[in-house]
């Protein structure tokens, strides 16, 4: 007499549930240890049945296979994750010759060449941009000239105080009554060469 077709669903009665389960475990575990002897394969099984018992088979040793089957899958996980890296390494690189590609092309029209492909609005603000550049240029160089000249100052105001101190040890009088004889005595004699009338 001809098996009838058993419909794949959860069996209600709890008798016939722990009987087809303890059946087809066996033929599991049976089909396990035929696999792997006829095909000299590494074969594994863990059931754990609804009241939470275990049952188990391997080819050779559980935990060996275990760790061989962790071992397989982080290989796995690290070749899918090294794809990935390449492919978003790929993507960012062609992004990255992209940019390349438009600054190369701003600089180049910055530099006032190729501009025969820019629209009359593309070039309005390829002037703007020079001239914010331009007067942002100028502003630098009046800043470093401003900072060079108080450099100046102070280099100068601490010369005065050093030739000052000089003089002082020297016993020459100061600076100040120095520079008044010598345009007194510059003014006396321009004085002295002037003559009135004919000579």
């Amino acid at each position: 007499m001809a098996r009838g077709k058993i419909q794949m669903k959860k069996i209600e009665n709890v008798t016939s549930r722990q009987v087809t389960f303890s059946k087809r475990r066996n033929g599991l575990l049976k089909k396990a240890y035929e696999l792997s002897v006829l095909c000299d394969a590494e074969v594994a099984v863990i059931i754990f049945s609804q009241n939470g018992r275990l049952y188990e088979f391997s080819s050779s040793g559980m935990k060996k296979t275990i760790e061989r089957y962790n071992c397989a899958k982080a290989v796995e996980m690290k070749n899918t994750e090294s794809e990935e890296y390449v492919e978003q390494s790929k993507h960012e690189a062609a992004n990255m010759a992209k940019m390349i590609q438009h600054l190369q092309v701003c600089q180049w029209r910055l530099l006032g060449q190729d501009l025969e492909s820019c629209s009359m609005d593309q070039i309005h603000g390829i002037e703007a941009q020079l001239e914010r550049s331009l007067s942002n240029i100028k502003k630098k160089k009046d800043l470093v000239f401003k900072e060079q000249v108080e450099q100046l100052k102070a280099k100068e105001a601490l010369m005065l105080e050093e030739n000052a101190r000089l003089r002082e040890k020297c016993g020459i009088q100061p600076l100040a009554q120095h520079r008044e004889a010598v345009n007194c005595s510059r003014s006396s004699v321009v004085g002295t060469e002037l003559v009135i009338g004919l000579p």
